[in-house]
């Protein structure tokens, strides 16, 4: 089976989903032969796209916090091998960081699902934009309701000045769809390193900033918008309106998860709890409370299996631990001796 074969099922949905979105916008009155027209029904396809990966999403979530809770665990394996650059103590490194992978159910590359469960659309859409001119032309059969009026109609539909199905490498264009191309390439770049610092600088404990989980991290919030760059050349612009509106939903789906069910330990957690304790409500929404609920069962679990030495302490706020009839906590304070203690002469 080649990969055209592949890929067609998702050329067929692909193209389906586009059309049925441009029949809905000619339906209230916007052009059909507008590239805005079909640009929006890039856009619509997005929306079905994210939509239908939202449950994946919370998978990713609840991967990441698990990675976090054995953060611990991942540190003493690094601290056990320090200064350890034989073959033999790297192998045994590495084997027991994939059974603790393996053991905690963990996958470190969990972030990245929702970008492999979009490539087959993504590819999809790449296929047909740039079927278009053959569809049009009648080279090349229809796929789905693409026939070939409608690919004609597609083909020649632009924004600013620029085809939707042309690239910035092409040989048509011009200066528009190399200018058009350079600003979506540029829009992709800041929207995917945004959203990636967020999650690095507000919705991670210190203890997860270090270790492979936190290199790997800090290795896609600079890799990314570099591949974006050398590869956008090669894409039609549509494909690039389709990779930067995924990446607006992905920034601002971020942004509501870590303003409103942040990490434990994380500062987006404490800017949550302060904001809570100066407008005079509870520290604790019912969704953060099902979080914390959902983080504890997976801490207990990983407890009962051996995988982690204890269930982490989550942070508790000085006005829940008195509504709660218990002490503020105590400080973290890394020194020897406490403030509160009463120091002993020698």
């Amino acid at each position: 089976m080649s990969f055209s074969d592949i890929i067609y099922p998702f050329e067929w949905l692909v193209a389906w989903i586009m059309y049925l979105w441009h029949g809905a916008l000619t339906a209230i009155g916007l052009p059909e032969a507008s590239g805005w027209t079909w640009t929006l029904s890039i856009v619509g396809l997005v929306i079905v796209m994210r939509a239908a990966l939202i449950p994946l999403f919370v998978r990713q979530i609840h991967a990441s916090r698990k990675m976090q809770l054995i953060q611990p665990e991942m540190q003493k394996i690094q601290a056990k091998y320090k200064g350890k650059t034989d073959p033999e103590s790297r192998q045994k490194m590495t084997e027991e960081t994939m059974a603790l992978y393996k053991d905690s159910g963990t996958n470190p590359f969990s972030s990245c699902l929702p970008i492999f469960a979009q490539m087959p659309f993504f590819f999809g859409l790449f296929r047909v934009l740039n079927s278009l001119d053959e569809i049009g032309s009648g080279a090349k059969s229809g796929i789905g309701p693409i026939t070939q009026q409608v690919a004609a109609q597609a083909e020649s539909s632009s924004i600013f000045g620029a085809q939707l199905s042309a690239q910035f490498l092409g040989t048509g264009g011009g200066l528009s769809v190399k200018l058009v191309t350079i600003t979506l390439i540029i829009l992709m770049s800041l929207t995917t390193f945004t959203t990636q610092y967020q999650l690095m600088r507000k919705n991670m404990p210190e203890s997860a900033l270090e270790g492979p989980f936190a290199q790997q991290q800090k290795m896609m919030l600079y890799l990314f918008p570099i591949i974006f760059a050398v590869s956008g050349v090669y894409f039609p612009i549509g494909v690039l309106i389709y990779w930067f509106t995924t990446n607006v939903w992905t920034m601002c789906q971020q942004f509501y998860v870590i303003r409103r069910m942040p990490a434990p330990g994380s500062a987006a957690e404490k800017a949550m709890q302060a904001r809570r304790r100066k407008a005079g409500k509870s520290v604790d929404t019912p969704e953060e409370t099902r979080e914390r609920k959902h983080d504890a069962e997976m801490a207990s679990e990983l407890e009962a299996k051996g995988v982690i030495s204890g269930q982490r302490q989550q942070p508790t706020s000085k006005k829940r631990a008195k509504k709660k009839g218990g002490p503020p906590p105590k400080s973290t304070s890394s020194s020897p001796v406490s403030e509160d203690r009463p120091k002993t002469d020698n």
